[in-house]
């Protein structure tokens, strides 16, 4: 093995070779500058498609309708005790769509099949976190949306119209971490995209069906088919390109009094 022990500008050994692939090496990042590729470049990129600024809707009777623009959102937990050194207290947080960098910047936009995640940091609206409630049933837009009745989950124009699905959780098909039921977003609309939100308190429930949704209010919000609550996996968290985030998946954690988890508890947050 030999070392350089002279000035680049020295002409030993292979000196013209040593010339050629310095010159290789500007010629490719110019070229990658000039085509966007360089990581810098990239970071910028995935920052502008995913974090475009959206606006919330503004609802005047306090009730979540048809057609509504809103985030959702898990409130930090109220028992702000650090247990463990390396473990903190749940912090509020914002599902959110979880695109991989690599399918982001190739397709330059949200599209296809999605993972989903709670997101801490970025709460602000944004194409990424920002949701439009659909009708399944033929209800008109700006209806007022009941408890129980069933309804989809859809991004925005920016965040790809992609619909917030689950299926039966199987061998094959599990959330990564956490091994729970599997929360995804996908382009197709369909049965599997159906949810319906349940009133918070257990004992209230039955006189709460087909009530108007109140927004900003804590409420659980169901997956139709498999009956499973949407449950935030704080002990489980992801790495994504802006950061470490939540695992969301279908999964109804229940306390001693048979009633869900703070994990489980939503608002649907509107521009009020």
């Amino acid at each position: 093995m030999t070392t350089r022990t002279y000035a680049p500008s020295v002409r030993v050994g292979n000196w013209n070779e040593d010339i050629q692939l310095e010159e290789d090496t500007i010629k490719d990042f110019l070229e990658k500058r000039e085509r966007g590729e360089l990581l810098i470049q990239k970071s910028a990129d995935f920052s502008a498609i995913v974090l475009k600024g959206t606006a919330l809707s503004v609802v005047n009777d306090g009730a979540l309708h048809m057609g509504d623009c809103v985030q959702l959102v898990n409130p930090m937990a109220a028992d702000r005790t650090k247990y463990f050194a390396n473990i903190d207290p749940r912090d509020e947080s914002c599902l959110s769509v979880n695109i991989s960098a690599s399918k982001l910047l190739a397709e330059r936009k949200i599209a296809g099949t999605c993972q989903v995640s709670s997101s801490i940091n970025h709460k602000s609206p944004y194409a990424r976190n920002t949701f439009v409630i659909e009708s399944v049933d033929g209800s008109p837009l700006q209806s007022q949306l009941h408890f129980n009745q069933p309804f989809c989950l859809r991004t925005t124009e920016d965040g790809g119209n992609l619909y917030l699905s689950s299926d039966t959780l199987t061998l094959q098909r599990q959330a990564k971490k956490s091994r729970h039921q599997e929360v995804l977003l996908v382009p197709e609309r369909s049965f599997l995209c159906q949810w319906h939100v349940t009133y918070l308190d257990p004992q209230m429930r039955l006189e709460m069906e087909g009530r108007p949704v109140p927004a900003n209010a804590k409420v659980l919000f169901v997956h139709s088919k498999t009956g499973q609550s949407l449950c935030i996996e704080e002990a489980c968290k992801v790495k994504t390109m802006l950061g470490f985030e939540y695992e969301v998946t279908a999964t109804t954690c229940l306390d001693s009094h048979k009633a869900e988890k703070e994990c489980n508890h939503w608002i649907f947050k509107t521009g009020n």
